[in-house]
């Protein structure tokens, strides 16, 4: 499928001048404009209700649980409650087994795109893994049909998930190494030339784009250098697209509107069908690779949905308040004084940033059909429990 003209008319319009307030004065840096990005999807696949925005499209169910989070550890109990409190909130069935069924079958191959990226002080909680498992196996999914996936094996290392899920399930790292594209398919890319790079593909991995045939995205609440925030739509489509890295050189980024393309690729865009926001911790600067605890808040929330746009625009808007909290610029800030090349700099000082950073990217999913990204359709449900 070539996108060309469509994102050409109704991503990028408009000029490239961004205005931004910084302080009460205005300021302003010419951006520029995305390339032509073309999206070659699956053959032969067909939408189905569950694709994307999925069965409960401008629905997010926020769960909260002061007890969550106890002595710097999630609690596997308490953490049980929220679950099944959110899905039985979203689909609103009485049962944990009849909510999980709305999304899945015994039949099905089930992938959990978890997101370790930052690991160990925040990355996809082996907790929420584990009932999502127990999830699934509710409804009969054995566990040699459970898949739990990321791009980078060392990550998933780093984060110990081989010895905290239960074993049986498989857990597989998509590249072994720099350039490995052993485990993609050559024929379902995004193809665009950002900065000139030699390789402007990226190409769906073979674990979501075959093996599976229903997808489970654990996202975290994060900030992130580049795209703004990296929630739900970010670890699903640059979480299984590889040679994203391409698509942001300080400090102009590109994830506004690659991002949303890549989630509408299809099969990606019918395979995930429900989307759990890992908001045990909340990091608000830094993200997503900063250790530092100054900038991670122990929230001990989850966010539950079949809408990654609405999710992520909840997740914006935890992630800015935090932000406005601390006294330290909007992710929206486009002011060429914030702008640091120190890594060092950026990672202490959350008034500095390495890009212009575009959280633009949601809203562009929405044109996308992928979800609803204005607050007033969202329908935004508070539940907490003990």
């Amino acid at each position: 499928m070539d996108r060309r003209a469509f994102v050409k008319s109704t991503l990028l319009g408009g000029p490239g001048l961004v205005f931004q307030v910084d302080q009460g004065v205005p300021a302003q840096v010419s951006l520029p404009q995305p390339p032509p990005i073309e999206v070659h999807g699956g053959a032969g696949v067909k939408a189905t209700p569950l694709s994307m925005p999925g069965l409960y499209p401008g629905r997010v169910v926020e769960v909260s649980a002061p007890q969550a989070i106890q002595s710097n550890r999630v609690s596997q109990p308490v953490v049980a409650r929220m679950i099944e409190r959110g899905l039985k909130e979203l689909t609103e069935e009485k049962s944990l087994c009849a909510a999980w069924s709305k999304f899945v079958q015994a039949t099905d191959v089930v992938g959990i795109k978890i997101n370790p990226s930052g690991a160990p002080a925040c990355c996809s909680s082996p907790e929420i893994i584990r009932e999502i498992i127990r999830g699934l196996e509710c409804v009969g999914v054995p566990k040699q049909n459970i898949v739990v996936w990321d791009r980078y094996a060392y990550e998933i290392d780093i984060g110990g998930y081989q010895s905290l899920l239960p074993p049986g399930v498989e857990i597989v790292g998509i590249e072994a190494g720099v350039g490995d594209v052993s485990g993609y398919d050559l024929n379902i890319y995004c193809e665009a030339n950002f900065f000139g790079e030699w390789e402007t593909r990226s190409y769906m991995a073979d674990v979501a784009a075959h093996r599976v045939t229903k997808l489970i995205n654990v996202p975290t609440t994060k900030d992130h250098s580049a795209s703004g925030v990296t929630g739900c739509l970010k670890n699903l489509g640059y979480g299984t697209f590889n040679n994203v890295a391409r698509s942001h050189r300080a400090p102009y980024s590109f994830t506004n509107p690659l991002i949303g393309l890549m989630c509408s690729a299809e099969p990606l865009r019918s395979k995930a069908v429900l989307h759990i926001m890992d908001g045990m911790r909340l990091v608000w600067h830094g993200g997503p690779l900063t250790q530092i605890g100054d900038f991670i808040e122990q929230v001990g929330t989850v966010f539950i949905g079949t809408d990654p746009v609405a999710l992520d625009t909840m997740e914006l808007q935890a992630v800015e308040s935090k932000r406005r909290q601390k006294g330290v610029p909007s992710v929206w800030e486009h002011n060429p004084k914030s702008i640091t090349t120190s890594n060092d700099e950026f990672f202490r000082d959350p008034s500095k940033n390495l890009f212009y950073r575009q959280p633009g990217h949601i809203q562009a999913a929405d044109k996308l059909g992928l979800g609803i990204s204005d607050l007033k359709r969202i329908d935004h449900r508070i539940v907490e429990t003990g």
